[in-house]
């Protein structure tokens, strides 16, 4: 297996309610990386976040308690500023879909010339996992569904009670 020890990832998102696919991506990188730092952004341009900043890092940090060498924070401004703030020489980016490579390919080669030290690395979610998306679990929610398969049990207690039916 190939470890990069020295090296420190940076996972940024929204994890507007975290998903099995974020955590399998983290999970990941944690083999791969001496340490991995998940950010959630605090302007991540994203319209009415279901829940605040803080609680998208308490959500995380339950979530990923027992991975010793990955931690949770949140920022704000560039992400690749904050990157290099924290001595993070690569930046994660997950892909569900070839959708998703358009808008990030093109963040990707804006952050390569803000920081040519930053690699910014596409990595895609098991299988299982490649269809999830928080947007998609809030709105099974959001009609009733179970959406249990598709969250942390902790994720989905909170969406039911932030938007289940009737909210």
């Amino acid at each position: 297996m190939f470890i990069m020890t020295t090296s420190h990832a940076l996972y940024p998102g929204s994890f507007d309610g975290v998903t099995f696919g974020h955590l399998d991506i983290v999970r990941r990188a944690a083999r791969h990386y001496g340490l991995v730092t998940v950010a959630v952004a605090e302007n991540s341009g994203k319209r009415s976040p279901t829940f605040s900043v803080p609680e998208r890092v308490e959500m995380l940090s339950h979530c990923l308690a027992e991975m010793g060498n990955v931690e949770v924070r949140s920022f704000p401004g560039l992400t690749v500023e904050f990157a290099a703030s924290i001595g993070a020489d690569v930046i994660l980016r997950g892909l569900r879909a070839v959708s998703d490579f358009e808008f990030e390919f093109q963040m990707a080669m804006m952050n390569e010339n803000l920081a040519p030290d930053i690699t910014t690395l596409f990595m895609v979610p098991s299988p299982q996992f490649s269809f999830v998306s928080s947007s998609l679990v809030k709105e099974i929610a959001r009609y009733g569904g179970d959406v249990s398969h598709f969250v942390p049990a902790n994720v989905a207690a909170a969406i039911a009670e932030r938007m289940g039916p009737g909210k």
